[in-house]
């Protein structure tokens, strides 16, 4: 069964400022929960994105067992959208659609992830016991760095 999950977050800086922080994947590690040890192992900190682009990492979501992560840049729309794609990983399917909208404000940045469990019906308890509320906890950690960081409010 496939599930989505969508969030909206103004950030008060220009397009180019959000931008190069969402498309460098090391910046992902600042964004999520420390106690993930979210680890980029591939790619250099200076790399543009691009289609096609691979990106390996570790990553202890659950119980602290490490799960190697490794994702595909599948679109690149400069300074509008990315989407990347697990290749291999925790999931059955992983799409996760970035889009910045530049307004008067700054820019509103949309999250789109539709993602499955794997494992079939195990997969589905998994997910209604723990996982959905696991991916929840990540984005909402998100979204308050996010604040912390673009908007100047206090985690």
């Amino acid at each position: 069964m496939k599930h989505t999950l969508s969030r909206m977050q103004q950030l008060n800086c220009d397009l180019l400022t959000a931008w190069e922080f969402f498309s460098s994947p090391h910046n992902l590690a600042k964004i999520t929960p420390k106690k993930m040890e979210f680890n980029v192992l591939t790619g250099s900190k200076g790399d543009e994105m691009n289609e096609g682009m691979e990106i390996n990492y570790t990553v202890r979501p659950l119980f602290g067992i490490p799960i190697k992560w490794k994702t595909k840049i599948t679109h690149v729309e400069p300074y509008r959208s990315f989407t990347d794609f697990q290749e291999e990983g925790p999931y059955k399917l992983w799409n996760h659609r970035h889009e910045f909208i530049e307004n008067k404000e700054g820019v509103l940045m949309n999250d789109f992830l539709i993602y499955e469990m794997p494992y079939g019906i195990l997969g589905n308890i998994a997910h209604f016991l723990f996982v959905k509320k696991k991916l929840k906890e990540i984005f909402d950690y998100r979204r308050e760095a996010l604040e912390k960081r673009f908007n100047n409010k206090k985690q």
